[in-house]
């Protein structure tokens, strides 16, 4: 898993990266990766989300991302398998990343 804070959600991720690891590793224990704050919705989108949205939109077609927590399941060769909604739970997640394996 990686993750790319984004604040462009009700301002919940103000803080630099270091700030906003350290709260994800004391708050919900998270060890992997946390890459510096992004945009991931409008002009100033990184790369990669415009990628990932473009290749698996959302709800009803919708490209944007709606909310934090948003997660994308890539393969190794990099293409995009699916797009799971921010309630899902990582552990949820866990038969298609190990078929995936």
């Amino acid at each position: 898993m990686l993750a790319f804070p984004c604040n462009q959600f009700g301002a919940q991720e103000p803080g630099d990266a270091a700030e906003i690891a350290g709260f994800c590793k004391l708050t919900y224990g998270v060890d992997f990766p946390i890459f510096a704050r992004i945009d991931v919705n409008g002009g100033d989108a990184a790369p990669l989300y415009r990628h990932l949205k473009d290749a698996a939109p959302g709800l009803l077609g919708s490209k944007a991302v709606k909310w934090n927590f948003t997660k994308f399941l890539v393969d190794r060769s990099g293409k995009m398998v699916e797009r799971f909604a921010p309630q899902t739970k990582p552990e949820e997640l866990s038969a298609d990343i190990e078929a995936l394996l």
